[in-house]
């Protein structure tokens, strides 16, 4: 059985299910996972885990990501994307002419830019009625497809960059890079965008370029890791748990902390010895660190500020 991650290139077309689905055939195990829902229409980074490394979905899917995302000012639909029925759609003509701010690219790349800057930091955000949330124990699309009106909740995320990237004169996409947290809707982002700045707007491409520092360039299409599996190289394809980890600190544990490891007892300073250029003070202000046994990366612990000693975060 594979333990570790994979990075895939999720194409168009695919839900983040069928991806899964196709990578259980290729690695011929249960065990695998995703990390982060993207919808058919986008592309990009989907952080596959197999087997142990499955235990590590929770923390890859609270890590930062980064979209380059494209909107189509003037138009809106069902979805808030270009898939769905249309609600509301203006002419190239109709849009320069009722708004001032489209003469020019300059113009509207100052405008979009003020108005981006109110969603900068934490805020509450209204998730597409198209969605995978559940409510009541029924996703939100499938109420949608009924024809069901269901009350929309706000909920938490946080921006933590937005930039204008390019704008096109013709056809009036707006191109632009977002960092985010886990949670935030690129497709709501973009329509409240459009709200604010009078048009509407709806997204019109996607791509999710990072994860945890793990990006789209070196990601695997479904159609390499086939071609990997057929020369029997797909080992080639899984990255070892800790890549996902490498930027928080680790520990060696001494022969003093083995069975207290093994078995997930606390520890204590002296059973572990400080990897790298961490010092006691970053390991016990970090979320968790890692801990390794002769070279294997056996658990995550966290510093217990209470009891002066460290407690289990999860084992792997």
């Amino acid at each position: 059985m594979f333990n570790g991650i994979v990075n895939v290139y999720k194409e168009q077309g695919y839900t983040s299910h069928d991806v899964v689905a196709k990578l259980r055939g290729i690695y011929g195990q249960k065990k695998v996972g995703h990390t982060g829902t993207l919808d058919p229409m986008a592309e990009g980074v989907l952080i596959v885990v197999l087997g142990q490394a499955t235990k590590l979905s929770d923390i890859i899917v609270s890590g930062t990501k980064r979209y380059i995302a494209t909107m189509r000012l003037g138009l809106t639909t069902e979805t808030d994307d270009i898939t769905g029925e249309i609600k509301k759609s203006y002419s190239r003509d109709e849009l320069m002419n009722t708004f001032a701010f489209l003469s020019d690219e300059v113009s509207i790349r100052n405008e979009i830019h003020d108005v981006m800057m109110k969603y900068l930091g934490k805020s509450m955000q209204v998730p597409p009625m198209y969605s995978a949330i559940k409510v009541n124990g029924k996703k939100l699309y499938e109420y949608a497809r009924e024809g069901k009106t269901i009350e929309l909740l706000p909920r938490p995320i946080e921006i933590y960059s937005l930039d204008v990237l390019s704008v096109d004169m013709d056809t009036l996409d707006v191109r632009f890079g977002v960092v985010c947290s886990k949670g935030t809707y690129i497709r709501s982002l973009i329509r409240d965008i459009g709200n604010d700045l009078g048009t509407g707007a709806t997204m019109s491409k996607l791509l999710r370029d990072e994860v945890n520092g793990i990006r789209y360039e070196d990601g695997y299409k479904i159609s390499n890791l086939q071609k990997l599996k057929e020369i029997d190289r797909l080992g080639t394809s899984v990255l070892p748990m800790d890549e996902i980890l490498k930027d928080t600190p680790a520990v060696n544990i001494n022969p003093s902390g083995e069975k207290y490891l093994d078995n997930g007892n606390r520890l204590i300073q002296d059973d572990f010895d400080i990897q790298g250029e961490a010092n006691i003070y970053t390991l016990n202000a970090s979320q968790f660190f890692r801990v390794y046994s002769e070279g294997k990366l056996k658990a995550l612990y966290v510093y217990d500020n209470e009891k002066n000693d460290y407690k289990v975060y999860k084992m792997l």
